[in-house]
């Protein structure tokens, strides 16, 4: 067992999106992050259809969600796709750590259908 498997946590862990996965924005709501025992601490916490569990919405994810999808408006994003994935460049208080981080999704595109004319099959050849 991964040591990473011990630490439980109400949020995504970087764990958690290895490998990376594709996900529907639910919504964004304001919650308190704070450990027990420790002062409230609201953060934003973005939330997904296909998981429990949400993401704390830092600045640097919100840039790159916000630049996916083409809004700086959290009221857009509802129902979209992002794909999150485990970074390991991040870096938090100077030491790299790895960390999550969102970027667009881009379906791939529909397969080109089967031809049997020599001048178009030539055109798909790569030089």
């Amino acid at each position: 067992m991964n040591i990473n498997e011990i630490k439980q946590s109400k949020f995504l862990k970087k764990e958690d999106c290895e490998p990376a996965i594709l996900v529907t924005i639910r919504g964004i709501e304001q919650e308190n992050v704070a450990l027990e025992s420790q002062p409230e601490d609201l953060k934003y916490v973005i939330f997904f259809k296909e998981l429990e569990k949400g993401m704390v919405l830092h600045s640097t994810n919100a840039q790159l969600i916000a630049k996916a999808l083409g809004s700086d408006e959290t009221d857009d994003w509802t129902n979209k796709n992002i794909v999150l994935f485990n970074d390991p460049s991040v870096s938090y208080v100077g030491k790299v750590t790895g960390g999550i981080r969102a970027r667009q999704y881009n379906p791939k595109p529909a397969a080109k259908a089967a031809t049997t004319d020599m001048d178009e099959m030539e055109d798909d050849i790569p030089f």
